[in-house]
C-alpha cells in the first residue's frame, strides 16, 4: 500500500492508502478512525480489488479545516474524491460511522456510480424516539438513552487529549482480552482527529436517523455485525431485512465480534469481505 494525496474542490486535501487493481473499492474508517487501521485487510483485499482506504477531513493524514465535521460534508468529500480519481463505479466500504456516510452519499448522490456496499457495525438510529418500546430501540440500534448521554460522551472526548485517557474511552469497544497495546495503537490514530473536531462529529452523528434509506438500498450488500459490539446484533439483522438479497456476517464473542472484529479477527473478516467481494458464498 503507498500513501497518495487527492486535492478537493473545496481546497482541502485527504490522504490515502491505495494499493492492487481491479474494481475499486472505497474504505471509509468510523468515527475518529484512520487508513492506517485498515492496513492489514486493505492489504488482504488487494488480491481482488484496487483499494483505497481513506483518512476523512480531520481523520489521519488528512488536512483538518475548521469547518464541515458533519456526516453529510463527509459524503460530499467522498463525491469529490470520486470526481477527482475520475471513478464511475466502486464499491463502498464503510466501518461505524463510515457506514452513515455512505447512506449520506447515497441520500445526495444516488446509486450509480456503486456497485457493491460492506456495511460494518452502524447503527441505523443510535438516537432513540420517546415512545419507542424496547424492541424498537434494539432494532434500531440505539446506543443513547437522551441527550444528556450525547454531551456526557462529547464531554468525555474533548477531555481526553492524552493517550492514557484515549485507551480508556477505547476499552468499551474492543473484546476483554484484546491486548491494551494494540488498543494504544488506535488511540494514537484517532488522537490525530483534534478532540474538539471530534466532540462535533459525535454530536452530528449521534442523531443520524438512516432508516429510511437504508429501506431504499437496493445494491448487493454485506452486513458484519458482532454479538459482542456496543450495537446490539439485532440492529444489523434489521439492515440486511431491508436490503433484498443482502447476506449478513455476525461475529460470535469467540469469533472476535467486537465493533472492531476487523482488527480483533482479521483473517475471518478479510475471508468473508472478499468471499462476498467475488460474488462466491462464505464458507
Amino acid at each position: 500500500m503507498k500513501r497518495i494525496t487527492i486535492p478537493l474542490e473545496s481546497g482541502i486535501s485527504l490522504s490515502a492508502l491505495e494499493g492492487g487493481d481491479g474494481q475499486p473499492l472505497i474504505m471509509i474508517p468510523g468515527w475518529s478512525q484512520t487508513a492506517n487501521e485498515w492496513t492489514v485487510n486493505a492489504e488482504a483485499i488487494t488480491s481482488c480489488r484496487r483499494v483505497i482506504a481513506l483518512d476523512m477531513r480531520g481523520h489521519g493524514e488528512s488536512d483538518t479545516p475548521g469547518y464541515g465535521y458533519r456526516v453529510y460534508r463527509l459524503a460530499k468529500d467522498l463525491h469529490e474524491v470520486l470526481e477527482r480519481l475520475a471513478l464511475t463505479s466502486v464499491d463502498l466500504m464503510g466501518h461505524s460511522m463510515g457506514c452513515a456516510v455512505i447512506w449520506a452519499y447515497l441520500d445526495l448522490y444516488g446509486p450509480s456510480k456503486i456497485e457493491r456496499l460492506v456495511l460494518v457495525d452502524q447503527a441505523p438510529c443510535m438516537f432513540p424516539r420517546e415512545d419507542w418500546e424496547a424492541a424498537e430501540k434494539s432494532h434500531y440500534g440505539c446506543f443513547y438513552e437522551d441527550s444528556s448521554g450525547v454531551e456526557e460522551f462529547a464531554a468525555t472526548v474533548t477531555a481526553s487529549t492524552d493517550l492514557v485517557s484515549t485507551v480508556e474511552l477505547l476499552k468499551g469497544l474492543f473484546s476483554p482480552g484484546f491486548s491494551e497495546e494494540s488498543i494504544r495503537s488506535v488511540a494514537e490514530e484517532n488522537l490525530k482527529f483534534p478532540r474538539d473536531h471530534a466532540s462535533e462529529l459525535l454530536r452530528d452523528t449521534a442523531f443520524g436517523d438512516w432508516r429510511d434509506v437504508i429501506k431504499r438500498i437496493e445494491l448487493p450488500t454485506l452486513v458484519v455485525g458482532g454479538e459482542g459490539s456496543m450495537f446490539c446484533s439485532a440492529s444489523q439483522r434489521w439492515i440486511a431485512s431491508q436490503i433484498p438479497g443482502s447476506e449478513l456476517e455476525v461475529f460470535t464473542e469467540a469469533e472476535g465480534g467486537s465493533h472492531f472484529m476487523f482488527l480483533e479477527n482479521p483473517d475471518l473478516f478479510n475471508a468473508k469481505v472478499i468471499s462476498f467481494l467475488r460474488n462466491e458464498r462464505g464458507a
